[in-house]
């Protein structure tokens, strides 16, 4: 068995209330304060205080939801939307044979 480094995966759902829409964002391996650091970096260019105009938003905020998980709140004048970020980390993989098949650690497929 290879010895790698842990794969992660910045999760990133963003919309209004039910309209929230949810993708991987970005892979990559490393350790988990490597990962945690590429997605802090992520989080602090995800809508910036300024406009594509030039313009200072109303509000920006972070939320730290857990040490794995923020929440970006931005407000414009007519408008206001949210990101929810989180790391995740790779347990399973069929098509890796360093690691599982299943979250539950079965080697085998269900």
């Amino acid at each position: 068995m290879e010895n790698t480094m842990p794969r992660w995966a910045i999760m990133k759902a963003e919309g209004e209330a039910e309209a929230f829409r949810y993708n991987i964002h970005k892979e990559l391996e490393g350790t988990e304060e490597q990962a945690l650091a590429v997605m802090l970096r992520l989080i602090d260019t995800y809508a910036q205080a300024l406009t594509k105009a030039g313009r200072h938003r109303q509000k920006r905020r972070v939320f730290r939801v857990s040490e794995r998980s923020y929440v970006v709140r931005v407000e414009d004048r007519l408008s206001s939307y949210e990101a929810h970020f989180t790391l995740a980390e790779l347990i399973a993989d069929t098509h890796d044979d360093g690691l599982p098949s299943s979250a539950s650690g079965s080697m085998q497929g269900p």
